[in-house]
């Protein structure tokens, strides 16, 4: 049963049409994949699910009809977005940016429990919780961000490029953590990647994506072992 689903999804910036009649299904417990080249709509799209961009069409999560509500609400529902750039606020401490992604929830200890829960995926939060999240490393970066939107206990995160800029070792552990926390949490993911090769390995369903077009979708084992497909959208 989709969790999160997509029909007849359009968007705009201004005059410009970005997306064009999207429909997507994201299963309870699933892993998706949004995948394309520059401009092909990922970002887009993940920003019309949380209400980040003007949109016409439906988006329903938990059979809910979300269209057209701003983005904190969206957030409040369960659905957490790390967007590219990572977004964390470099001046704050880490334990700061960690308390900021808290701010749904109201009981001290269960926002403590949830804390001491991530630091079991990302033992070095200890150590730095002091720290300015500005002097962290890229790689820390992008987990301190991953972190804070797992602190708001969402049902749903979508990541948009987590790998962008990251060397390939720092990129294999990110996805290897998204998938503990995805099997052990059971939180359902959306990443909008452009590796494609690693997020099909992630992944159990990709999108591929083209000009605010599905062009074509299907179960990542599927699409990873057509090589037609990969050379023709995925370049690999």
């Amino acid at each position: 049963m989709a969790l999160l689903e997509a029909r007849k999804l359009y968007a705009r910036y201004g005059e410009s049409d970005v997306l064009h009649g999207i429909d997507l299904e994201v299963a309870q417990g699933s892993i998706v994949a949004l995948l394309g080249a520059n401009g092909s709509g990922k970002t887009t799209t993940l920003r019309a699910l949380t209400g980040g961009v003007r949109t016409s069409g439906n988006v329903l999560f938990d059979d809910r009809e979300i269209a057209g509500l701003p983005p904190e609400a969206v957030a409040r529902l369960g659905i957490a977005h790390v967007p590219e750039g990572r977004g964390t606020l470099g001046s704050f401490t880490v334990r700061e940016n960690l308390s900021m992604g808290a701010y749904t929830i109201k009981d001290g200890k269960r926002s403590k429990a949830r804390y001491e829960k991530l630091v079991g995926y990302f033992p070095w939060l200890v150590d730095r919780r002091e720290q300015p999240a500005g002097l962290l490393s890229g790689g820390e970066q992008q987990m301190l961000a991953i972190a804070r939107a797992l602190m708001m206990e969402p049902r749903v995160i979508l990541l948009d490029e987590p790998s962008l800029g990251l060397a390939p070792i720092i990129v294999k552990r990110i996805f290897e953590i998204l998938r503990t926390i995805n099997r052990e949490d059971g939180v359902t993911i959306v990443i909008a990647e452009q590796d494609a090769a690693a997020a099909l390995a992630l992944a159990d369903t990709a999108y591929v994506l083209e000009v605010g077009r599905v062009a074509i979708s299907g179960p990542s084992a599927d699409l990873a072992g057509n090589e037609q497909l990969r050379k023709s959208y995925l370049g690999y």
